[in-house]
């Protein structure tokens, strides 16, 4: 059993210039977005939830991403609004979000 119930990891990796990386699509500002709105929330109490950064999550092509276990749950996102449909529905309400959902690796 996992000491979360979700444990959050967004890929906030910046490569060098000119190549593909989830740190060039603002992923450090939805991670930290994440973390306040988790906070408003409650979802950080109780082992319910934790964001946490991660480095390279090696699908830069595919980027933002980010993932959630223990499911192992791979996301895509592009702003806050993806990030408040991730958290209401998977972290609230247990309900992946389809429609953001990366295919496992």
């Amino acid at each position: 059993m996992s000491y979360y119930q979700y444990h959050v990891f967004f890929c906030i990796n910046q490569r060098q210039p000119g190549v593909a990386c989830c740190a060039n699509l603002d992923a450090q500002a939805l991670r930290d977005y994440a973390k306040q709105r988790t906070k408003e929330l409650g979802l950080h109490k109780d082992g319910k939830s934790r964001i946490n950064t991660a480095g390279c999550l090696n699908r830069c092509a595919e980027g933002p991403v980010l993932v959630v276990y223990p499911e192992g749950i791979w996301y895509t996102y592009v702003d806050r609004e993806d990030i408040d449909e991730i958290i209401e529905s998977h972290l609230q309400n247990g309900k992946p979000v389809t429609r953001l959902m990366l295919d496992p690796v």
